[in-house]
């Protein structure tokens, strides 16, 4: 009943924000039946198994006061099991207006009969393991449920959930801190409240998993009292872990934390040893500062014997801050020191000549390469041909394709990839999906990039639909989509003011565990203020200050730019409150 009335009508948009965790987790209530054919459980029940009542009356206190649009709507979808079928409301039929940009209703809403008929289940065949899994993803979505609202504080949020009464479990653990990768706080105040929890022990790689949410989000005084307890906890540590903390010094432009780490991996535990620095040179080179890198590396090279590896990670590094003559120079170190440079070396250096488009000195090293006994790669050609595609250059990259077979070298799925990304960009779209399709019919693997690549391509051709169908496939597959695979799909959803499409697609990534970061926040921001979609840009932009997270000032100044010429005085001020208040925060954080 209370399903179809949320299904029904626009009445969402005046429900508290807090009566939609009751409805959502009232409607997904049947994890805690016995059948999986939706039975109706008493409500009172449902408050028994998941302490609602008192959860409930916690979350008034530390909601954030901004419920918005974006927030009713979208847990208004979070009820919804979808259907395996593509819904109705997803093939864009001819004689429906709801998409023009003057409609007052974006997009029809799903017909429940799509859903509904594709949930019964014969329940004499129920596989045991299969609901024990069932109720782990149940118990996840229902736990995001509350973790999704604001809170002030890890302690907050352990408040909370101590009204909860679930199974904890390592899957359960590690399933909520990758759907909350870039919201550090409900992800850090889920973890310490799951510590609590009996039957739950340390588990190395979920220790890493935290470690890398706190390093990321630059809570850099909370990861070390993390690393503490480790070491109290014993055998948790690993060099995995030391990586972490390593990358993400250097992510934060913290160089000398990043090398002061390593100085001092061995109280850890760990042996300072060549694998040990080419990880910390690796960490630096990736964060583009092969400067502190060679600094690291003339420091502990008499302590510590470099291999072929490390001359490679310094090369990679010289050629992408584009400093050649530091990259063939260290390559003729490394022949100094009894190293022959390999196809990843002379990689290195015709990728960073691909980037400046300086192709005569690619096939300069093609030939060098050639001459010295060292074969291009799939990887080499798949570089060069990319490139040619690109720079609008496509006779040339298939001519790479023809020099690539002449060798004898194999294309995989990478340079297919590549090459379907190039005949799109040509404006070939039949040529690109032919390929794809015969990929799919040979048995041939298709990996996430293959998906994005397609997907991507579909919305500059204006496939919506197949756009749509793509992203369906992947779960079919057991394809697991990353950021890149929704973000053509939501600029897509903001250019055609199909809201409702992108509610859908931010609830699907919620399901499928991709957190939203920095660049999509930006990306839904800008692309609803280029569609006039200012309160729900205003309310991307309050929740990604509110996720710790710095807006760029482009973005920021943008808002604020359409805000004052569609006269909204209000929230043009509360924006640059806002903004103020995340420039004073991330001072802080470097003091």
């Amino acid at each position: 009943m209370l399903l179809n009335e949320l299904l029904a009508g626009l009445s969402v948009w005046f429900f508290r924000d807090c009566f939609f965790c009751l409805s959502h987790l009232f409607l997904v209530s049947s994890v805690f039946g016995s059948s999986p054919i939706l039975p109706k459980p008493r409500m009172f029940d449902v408050f028994k198994r998941f302490g609602l009542r008192r959860t409930l009356k916690m979350l008034d206190g530390v909601t954030h006061p901004i419920d918005g649009v974006r927030f009713s709507l979208l847990r208004s979808f979070c009820s919804m099991n979808e259907s395996p079928v593509l819904p109705d409301w997803f093939k864009f039929p001819q004689d429906d207006n709801s998409s023009s940009p003057d409609s007052k209703d974006d997009f029809v809403l799903p017909k429940i009969v799509n859903w509904v008929s594709n949930q019964k289940v014969d329940d004499r065949n129920i596989n045991i393991k299969c609901v024990s899994v069932e109720t782990i993803d149940n118990d996840v979505d229902n736990i995001s449920s509350i973790l999704k609202s604001r809170f002030s504080s890890p302690e907050a949020v352990v408040q909370v959930l101590g009204g909860c009464n679930v199974n904890v479990s390592k899957d359960l653990v590690d399933k909520l801190l990758k759907r909350f990768c870039n919201d550090w706080i409900p992800a850090f105040g889920f973890f310490k409240w799951a510590h609590m929890q009996m039957g739950w022990g340390p588990s190395a790689d979920t220790y890493d998993l935290m470690v890398d949410i706190l390093g990321k989000s630059k809570q850099f005084d909370l990861m070390w009292e993390l690393i503490e307890k480790m070491v109290n906890f014993g055998g948790l540590i690993s060099l995995a872990t030391m990586t972490k903390i390593m990358r993400r010094f250097a992510g934060a432009g913290r160089w000398k934390d990043a090398t002061e780490t390593f100085r001092g991996i061995e109280r850890f535990g760990m042996r300072k040893d060549t694998s040990a620095m080419n990880l910390l040179l690796d960490a630096l080179c990736k964060e583009r500062s092969v400067e502190h890198a060679q600094a690291a590396f003339l420091e502990f090279k008499n302590e510590i014997p470099p291999d072929s590896h490390t001359f490679n990670v310094l090369i990679h590094g010289w050629c992408r801050a584009r400093q050649m003559d530091k990259a063939w120079l260290t390559m003729e170190e490394m022949e100094r020191y009894g190293f022959q440079p390999c196809v990843v070396s002379y990689t290195s250096l015709i990728e960073a000549y691909c980037w400046e488009k300086d192709f005569r000195k690619v096939y300069a090293i093609l030939d060098e390469m050639q001459a010295k006994g060292c074969s291009p790669n799939v990887v080499t050609y798949t570089i060069v041909m990319h490139s040619r595609g690109k720079a609008k250059e496509t006779r040339e990259a298939m001519e790479v394709y023809e020099r690539m077979k002449r060798s004898g070298c194999v294309p995989d799925t990478s340079f297919y990839n590549s090459l379907i990304y190039i005949l799109s960009k040509a404006g070939r779209f039949k040529d690109a999906h032919d390929l794809y399709e015969e990929m799919s019919k040979s048995g041939s693997t298709l990996n996430v990039t293959t998906y994005n690549t397609m997907i991507s391509a579909a919305c500059e051709h204006s496939q919506e639909e197949m756009a749509l169908k793509l992203l369906q496939e992947m779960e079919k597959n057991l394809c697991k989509p990353d950021l890149k695979t929704y973000a053509p799909l939501l600029k897509m959803s903001c250019r055609k003011k199909w809201m409702k499409v992108l509610f859908y697609l931010l609830n699907d990534m919620v399901k499928k565990d991709v957190s939203i970061e920095l660049g999509t926040y930006t990306l839904l921001v800008r692309g609803l203020c280029q569609n006039e979609k200012l309160e729900l840009a205003c309310s991307f932009f309050e929740e990604m200050v509110f996720k710790g997270l710095v807006p760029r000032d482009c973005t920021y100044n943008m808002l604020v730019e359409e805000l004052g010429r569609k006269n909204m005085e209000k929230a043009k001020e509360r924006i640059q409150h806002v903004m103020a208040q995340a420039n004073v925060e991330q001072a802080g954080r470097f003091l």
